[in-house]
């Protein structure tokens, strides 16, 4: 039977914020890719809100993910975010040997912390799973603390790397098992870059403009928009300059609109345009 390309999108959903499942669902399906979530936590507001409700999803995840397999389903992609526990890492793991078949391509965002910080959940054991999660991974999607930490190297100074430390770490980051690794949101000046490693080929590095403040759930836009691409085939370069691109026009209308920083990207207006 024919069918389009889907993915399994493994991360929270939050009902206001614009981050995490909010945003990866109608990314991906407006690139014409099916998106079923598969919930790690439900909230009604994301935690840069003061006040917020989280029911942790975890003791039913092992559930929803043998109904899929019971219900025959396969995914041409596996998308993973935010992830709380060691508990929820291994059941991951086991989603990933239940759905992964030749051609499925398991893109792992590393949610760990930004800015040389760590989030305050953030433990060692959280640090050990999560390295091992990287071995099923085909593709990362780090920024410079994360890949720092992954390593278990120190943050350069001012969050500035040059080309040499950053083909070392992404090498690196290879090495524990992803085939290609994107190193985010290096800030250089006024620009915002990613450094793009594919083993076996030379590294490309590509920025826009900066565009006012950060904003929550930018990192989510991202990772759905280079899964979508890279599953229905694009090269990496492609699937991160349409992410790029998508971003920095979003950016610069919510900029317009004076949305508090934790409202997100306000990207709804510009669905219609990716393709």
């Amino acid at each position: 039977m024919s069918r389009q390309k889907r993915i399994a999108i493994i991360n929270d959903i939050t009902g206001f914020g614009r981050c995490s499942t909010a945003v990866e669902l109608p990314l991906i399906s407006a690139l014409k890719v099916q998106a079923c979530p598969l919930p790690t936590a439900i909230l009604s507001v994301h935690t840069g809100f003061p006040n917020y409700y989280l029911h942790d999803f975890t003791p039913y995840m092992k559930d929803y993910m043998d109904s899929w397999a019971r219900t025959g389903l396969a995914f041409d992609g596996i998308l993973t975010g935010f992830l709380s526990s060691p508990a929820q890492i291994g059941l991951i793991s086991q989603c990933i040997k239940l759905f992964k078949k030749p051609g499925t391509l398991v893109i792992v965002d590393p949610v760990m912390g930004d800015y040389g910080r760590l989030y305050a959940s953030y433990t060692d054991e959280l640090y050990r799973d999560m390295c091992q999660l990287l071995e099923h991974a085909d593709v990362i999607t780090p920024n410079l603390t994360e890949a720092c930490q992954l390593l278990r190297i120190p943050y350069p100074a001012g969050g500035q790397a040059d080309a040499e430390m950053l083909e070392h770490i992404a090498a690196d980051l290879a090495a524990l098992g992803p085939r290609q690794v994107v190193i985010t949101g290096l800030s250089r000046n006024q620009e915002v870059g990613n450094y793009l490693y594919e083993r076996g080929r030379h590294p490309q590095y590509l920025a826009s403009p900066k565009v006012g403040h950060d904003r929550s759930g930018t990192g989510d836009v991202f990772a759905a928009i280079v899964a979508a691409s890279l599953v229905r085939g694009e090269s990496l370069y492609d699937a991160v300059y349409k992410a790029v691109t998508f971003i920095h026009r979003t950016l610069e209308y919510t900029e317009s609109l004076g949305l508090p920083t934790n409202y997100g990207l306000a990207f709804e207006e510009f669905l219609t345009e990716l393709k």
